[in-house]
């Protein structure tokens, strides 16, 4: 299970101090799976970097009874000056995981070519995006956190990535945050909304959506 208890999360501006989020609470058992609404700025990436483990909370706790995914598709941990394969490795050590059966995977669903043997410093735009989300599925987790921005290019690509998350591992628990509300209800069994810095929880995608448009989100 994941627990999130009063997490607040300031951050320091020229105006001063700026709370993002305001004594949050959920609950994610495992095999189950949430949306998160919220408008832009809303703080929905926020939610998913604490969720993660790429930033602390400013209060709170946040509980991991089950292996977390970084978020999909983020390249901010890429080394530059090294290779595809050689940043497939490096992810692989760190998660205890041995890359060569992960390989032809890699290379596979990238379709890089010859690229996955270059920098990655000499990649476009789309071509990290598919190496950042082809080493999310290399490693197994508990749940995946998914931020509406994991997909750049074209509608096959989007395809491919949509198999092999929510059709593969369609047993895993995950988090999708998106201001689109028909995304969370073709993928999510329940929702919250957050708005100004507060998680609002629903029992129904619907009692969401609802909650979402009505203008008090």
């Amino acid at each position: 299970m994941i627990s999130i208890e009063n997490v607040c999360k300031t951050y320091k501006t020229r105006l001063g101090k700026r709370l993002v989020l305001d004594n949050i609470n959920m609950r994610l058992e495992r095999g189950r799976n949430v949306g998160i609404l919220g408008r832009n700025g809303a703080g929905k990436s926020t939610l998913i970097r604490l969720l993660s483990g790429a930033e602390k909370p400013s209060s709170g706790r946040i509980r991991r009874g089950m292996s977390v995914s970084w978020p999909l598709a983020f390249g901010g941990a890429f080394q530059p000056h090294l290779t595809g394969l050689d940043n497939l490795k490096f992810v692989c050590r760190i998660y205890g995981v041995d890359y060569r059966p992960k390989v032809a995977f890699v290379e596979d669903f990238t379709e890089l070519g010859v690229y996955f043997r270059e920098p990655v410093s000499h990649y476009s735009m789309g071509m990290a995006t598919r190496l950042a989300f082809a080493l999310s599925m290399a490693v197994e987790f508990d749940c995946f956190l998914i931020d509406e921005t994991m997909v750049v290019g074209d509608a096959r690509f989007h395809e491919r990535c949509h198999a092999e998350l929510f059709q593969k591992r369609k047993d895993r628990a995950f988090i999708l945050v998106s201001h689109d509300p028909n995304v969370i209800r073709q993928h999510c069994e329940s929702a919250c909304v957050l708005h100004e810095g507060r998680l609002h929880s629903f029992a129904s995608v619907d009692e969401a959506y609802h909650f979402y448009e009505s203008g008090t989100a």
